[in-house]
Protein backbone atom coordinates (compact mmCIF):
# COMPACT_ATOMS: atom_id res chain seq x y z
CA UNK A 1 0.00 0.00 0.00
CA UNK A 2 1.78 3.63 -1.24
CA UNK A 3 1.69 5.59 1.94
CA UNK A 4 3.06 8.74 -0.49
CA UNK A 5 2.14 9.14 -4.09
CA UNK A 6 3.43 11.98 -5.95
CA UNK A 7 1.75 12.24 -9.47
CA UNK A 8 3.46 15.05 -12.20
CA UNK A 9 4.45 17.23 -8.99
CA UNK A 10 6.58 20.59 -10.26
CA UNK A 11 7.57 23.78 -8.22
CA UNK A 12 8.64 27.17 -9.92
CA UNK A 13 9.38 30.33 -8.84
CA UNK A 14 9.04 33.67 -10.72
CA UNK A 15 12.35 35.55 -10.51
CA UNK A 16 12.56 38.15 -11.65
CA UNK A 17 10.89 38.10 -15.59
CA UNK A 18 12.17 34.68 -15.16
CA UNK A 19 9.74 31.47 -14.23
CA UNK A 20 12.31 29.04 -12.30
CA UNK A 21 11.60 25.58 -12.55
CA UNK A 22 12.79 23.47 -9.32
CA UNK A 23 10.73 20.79 -9.73
CA UNK A 24 9.50 19.23 -13.00
CA UNK A 25 6.67 16.64 -13.73
CA UNK A 26 8.00 14.55 -11.03
CA UNK A 27 6.16 11.02 -10.26
CA UNK A 28 6.62 8.23 -7.82
CA UNK A 29 5.24 5.67 -4.66
CA UNK A 30 6.67 4.98 -1.75
CA UNK A 31 5.14 1.66 -0.15
CA UNK A 32 4.25 1.60 3.92
CA UNK A 33 7.57 0.08 5.73
CA UNK A 34 9.93 1.14 2.57
CA UNK A 35 13.40 2.56 3.12
CA UNK A 36 14.18 5.25 0.52
CA UNK A 37 17.32 8.08 -0.42
CA UNK A 38 16.67 10.81 -2.63
CA UNK A 39 20.38 11.46 -4.05
CA UNK A 40 21.56 14.43 -6.00
CA UNK A 41 24.01 17.32 -7.13
CA UNK A 42 23.35 20.30 -5.06
CA UNK A 43 20.75 22.47 -6.46
CA UNK A 44 18.99 19.51 -8.04
CA UNK A 45 15.59 19.68 -6.46
CA UNK A 46 15.90 17.23 -3.39
CA UNK A 47 15.22 19.37 -0.23
CA UNK A 48 12.73 21.39 -2.22
CA UNK A 49 10.98 17.82 -3.30
CA UNK A 50 11.11 16.77 0.17
CA UNK A 51 9.77 19.68 2.02
CA UNK A 52 6.88 19.37 -0.83
CA UNK A 53 6.21 15.42 0.11
CA UNK A 54 6.09 16.46 4.03
CA UNK A 55 3.01 19.17 2.98
CA UNK A 56 5.65 21.54 4.73
CA UNK A 57 5.65 23.77 0.97
CA UNK A 58 2.70 23.57 -1.62
CA UNK A 59 3.51 22.50 -5.47
CA UNK A 60 2.80 25.22 -8.29
CA UNK A 61 0.94 21.88 -9.99
CA UNK A 62 0.31 18.13 -9.66
CA UNK A 63 -0.06 16.11 -6.44
CA UNK A 64 0.95 15.29 -3.30
CA UNK A 65 -1.16 11.83 -1.52
CA UNK A 66 -0.25 11.53 2.08
CA UNK A 67 -1.52 8.73 3.59
CA UNK A 68 -4.69 9.01 1.70
CA UNK A 69 -4.90 12.77 2.07
CA UNK A 70 -4.35 15.04 -0.89
CA UNK A 71 -2.36 17.61 0.60
CA UNK A 72 -3.41 20.35 -2.06
CA UNK A 73 -7.04 20.01 -1.40
CA UNK A 74 -5.80 21.47 2.41
CA UNK A 75 -5.42 24.56 3.64
CA UNK A 76 -2.13 25.35 6.02
CA UNK A 77 -4.34 24.33 9.43
CA UNK A 78 -5.07 20.78 7.89
CA UNK A 79 -1.83 20.29 6.33
CA UNK A 80 -0.41 21.16 9.72
CA UNK A 81 -2.61 18.94 11.50
CA UNK A 82 -1.74 15.72 8.72
CA UNK A 83 1.95 16.68 9.67
CA UNK A 84 1.38 16.68 13.68
CA UNK A 85 -0.64 12.98 13.11
CA UNK A 86 1.50 11.35 10.28
CA UNK A 87 4.85 12.68 9.66
CA UNK A 88 8.59 13.16 11.52
CA UNK A 89 10.91 15.26 10.18
CA UNK A 90 15.01 15.77 10.85
CA UNK A 91 16.69 18.88 10.10
CA UNK A 92 20.17 18.76 8.88
CA UNK A 93 20.33 21.78 11.21
CA UNK A 94 18.59 20.49 13.92
CA UNK A 95 15.81 23.08 14.35
CA UNK A 96 15.76 23.05 18.30
CA UNK A 97 14.28 25.43 20.20
CA UNK A 98 16.61 27.49 21.91
CA UNK A 99 15.15 28.52 24.54
CA UNK A 100 13.50 24.91 25.65
CA UNK A 101 15.62 22.46 27.37
CA UNK A 102 16.30 18.66 25.31
CA UNK A 103 13.35 16.91 27.26
CA UNK A 104 11.20 20.19 26.29
CA UNK A 105 11.67 19.62 22.77
CA UNK A 106 11.27 16.32 22.68
CA UNK A 107 7.95 16.65 24.41
CA UNK A 108 6.48 19.40 21.50
CA UNK A 109 5.15 16.75 19.35
CA UNK A 110 3.85 15.12 21.96
CA UNK A 111 1.79 18.01 24.50
CA UNK A 112 0.26 19.17 21.02
CA UNK A 113 -1.33 15.67 20.74
CA UNK A 114 -2.32 16.43 23.92
CA UNK A 115 -0.61 13.16 25.70
CA UNK A 116 -0.92 12.70 28.84
CA UNK A 117 2.47 11.03 29.31
CA UNK A 118 4.43 13.51 27.39
CA UNK A 119 6.94 13.48 30.05
CA UNK A 120 7.57 10.12 30.43
CA UNK A 121 7.41 9.19 27.12
CA UNK A 122 10.05 12.18 26.33
CA UNK A 123 12.44 10.71 28.74
CA UNK A 124 12.00 7.20 27.80
CA UNK A 125 12.96 8.44 23.96
CA UNK A 126 15.90 10.40 25.51
CA UNK A 127 17.04 7.32 26.55
CA UNK A 128 16.69 5.26 23.63
CA UNK A 129 19.20 8.02 21.86
CA UNK A 130 21.59 7.77 24.80
CA UNK A 131 20.91 11.42 26.29
CA UNK A 132 18.75 10.84 29.49
CA UNK A 133 21.20 12.42 31.24
CA UNK A 134 21.41 15.87 29.03
CA UNK A 135 17.59 16.30 29.50
CA UNK A 136 17.68 19.47 31.48
CA UNK A 137 20.43 20.88 29.13
CA UNK A 138 19.53 23.71 26.10
CA UNK A 139 20.55 22.86 22.97
CA UNK A 140 23.34 25.54 23.42
CA UNK A 141 24.88 23.34 26.30
CA UNK A 142 24.96 20.11 23.70
CA UNK A 143 27.54 18.91 21.10
CA UNK A 144 26.04 19.04 17.55
CA UNK A 145 25.93 15.28 17.39
CA UNK A 146 23.99 15.56 21.03
CA UNK A 147 21.54 17.84 19.41
CA UNK A 148 21.06 15.50 16.10
CA UNK A 149 20.18 12.81 18.47
CA UNK A 150 17.30 15.31 20.49
CA UNK A 151 16.05 16.10 16.99
CA UNK A 152 15.73 12.18 16.01
CA UNK A 153 14.05 11.74 19.75
CA UNK A 154 11.60 14.59 18.78
CA UNK A 155 10.80 12.64 15.07
CA UNK A 156 9.98 9.60 16.74
CA UNK A 157 8.03 11.45 19.64
CA UNK A 158 4.48 11.03 17.80
CA UNK A 159 5.48 7.06 16.15
CA UNK A 160 5.33 9.30 12.75
CA UNK A 161 4.24 6.33 9.72
CA UNK A 162 6.94 8.48 7.84
CA UNK A 163 9.92 9.96 8.60
CA UNK A 164 11.55 12.70 6.30
CA UNK A 165 15.32 13.32 7.25
CA UNK A 166 17.05 16.18 4.95
CA UNK A 167 20.86 15.68 5.25
CA UNK A 168 20.51 14.35 8.74
CA UNK A 169 24.62 13.49 8.98
CA UNK A 170 25.56 16.30 6.75
CA UNK A 171 27.25 18.56 9.98
CA UNK A 172 28.38 16.04 11.62
CA UNK A 173 31.62 14.20 11.87
CA UNK A 174 32.30 10.46 10.76
CA UNK A 175 31.63 8.71 13.58
CA UNK A 176 28.93 10.53 14.99
CA UNK A 177 27.18 10.03 12.10
CA UNK A 178 27.45 6.51 11.91
CA UNK A 179 25.92 6.87 15.00
CA UNK A 180 23.25 8.80 14.05
CA UNK A 181 22.65 6.19 10.83
CA UNK A 182 22.30 3.47 13.24
CA UNK A 183 20.03 5.54 15.33
CA UNK A 184 17.51 6.45 13.01
CA UNK A 185 17.42 3.07 11.18
CA UNK A 186 17.06 0.86 14.17
CA UNK A 187 14.35 3.45 15.41
CA UNK A 188 12.44 2.96 11.73
CA UNK A 189 12.30 -0.73 12.23
CA UNK A 190 11.33 -0.80 15.72
CA UNK A 191 8.07 1.85 14.93
CA UNK A 192 7.68 0.51 11.51
CA UNK A 193 8.04 4.01 10.07
CA UNK A 194 8.52 4.83 6.39
CA UNK A 195 12.12 6.49 6.14
CA UNK A 196 12.61 9.13 3.54
CA UNK A 197 16.24 10.67 3.31
CA UNK A 198 17.81 13.47 1.24
CA UNK A 199 21.62 12.31 1.32
CA UNK A 200 24.65 13.52 -0.46
CA UNK A 201 26.48 10.32 0.87
CA UNK A 202 26.32 7.40 -1.09
CA UNK A 203 27.42 5.15 1.68
CA UNK A 204 24.25 6.00 3.71
CA UNK A 205 21.61 6.02 -0.06
CA UNK A 206 22.94 2.54 0.02
CA UNK A 207 21.81 1.07 3.03
CA UNK A 208 18.46 1.83 1.91
CA UNK A 209 16.20 -0.46 -0.10
CA UNK A 210 15.46 2.14 -2.92
CA UNK A 211 17.72 5.13 -4.48
CA UNK A 212 15.48 7.95 -6.40
CA UNK A 213 18.44 10.44 -8.49
CA UNK A 214 17.39 13.65 -9.67
CA UNK A 215 19.22 15.71 -11.49
CA UNK A 216 18.03 19.57 -13.18
CA UNK A 217 14.76 18.81 -11.02
CA UNK A 218 13.89 15.64 -12.72
CA UNK A 219 14.14 11.79 -11.88
CA UNK A 220 17.02 10.26 -13.64
CA UNK A 221 16.68 6.84 -12.31
CA UNK A 222 14.70 4.88 -9.55
CA UNK A 223 16.79 1.64 -8.37
CA UNK A 224 15.41 -0.84 -5.99
CA UNK A 225 17.98 -2.70 -3.99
Amino acid sequence: MSILSIQNLSKTYQSGSRKLTVLGNVTFDIQAGETISIVGPSGSGKTTLLGLCAGLDSGSSGSVILNGQALEKLNEDQRAAVRNKDVGFIFQNFQLLPTLTALENVMVPLELKKRKDAKGKALELLEKVGLKDRATHYPTQLSGGEQQRVSIARAFANEPKILFADEPTGNLDTETGEMIEKLIFDLNKEQGTTLVLVTHDLDLAGKTQRIIHIKGGKIQEDDHA
